[in-house]
């Protein structure tokens, strides 16, 4: 059998990645979050944390922390369309502060 000629380096790049990449829901989440929430909340706020099927996202300040909560259960709607594999998380928690804050 004959090899087709050499694949683009990023095929390769993604498909490995792809496969080191815990099968997780956090992992899930935070592929899919800059999608979901657009890059200028992807910007302020990055899920950090799962737990019980809770997700923590880090804002950089208490007024994207406030207004994420407002916009929760639309953001879960949208994270349950965009995921596939593990499950969506049945709850998103937004505090203020780690890597998010300094960032």
């Amino acid at each position: 059998m004959r090899r087709p000629g050499p694949r683009p380096l990023s095929a390769a790049l993604a498909q490995t990645l792809a496969a080191a990449e815990p099968q997780t829901t956090l992992a899930a989440v935070q592929r899919a979050w800059p999608g979901v929430v657009g890059e200028r909340i992807a910007a302020e706020a990055r899920p950090a944390a799962e737990r019980g099927g809770t997700v923590t996202v880090e804002c950089r300040s208490a007024v994207w922390a406030q207004e994420l909560e407002l916009m929760s259960e639309d953001l879960l709607g949208r994270l349950a369309d965009a995921l596939a594999g593990p499950p969506a998380p049945s709850r998103l928690r937004f505090v203020v502060g780690g890597r998010a804050a300094s960032s």
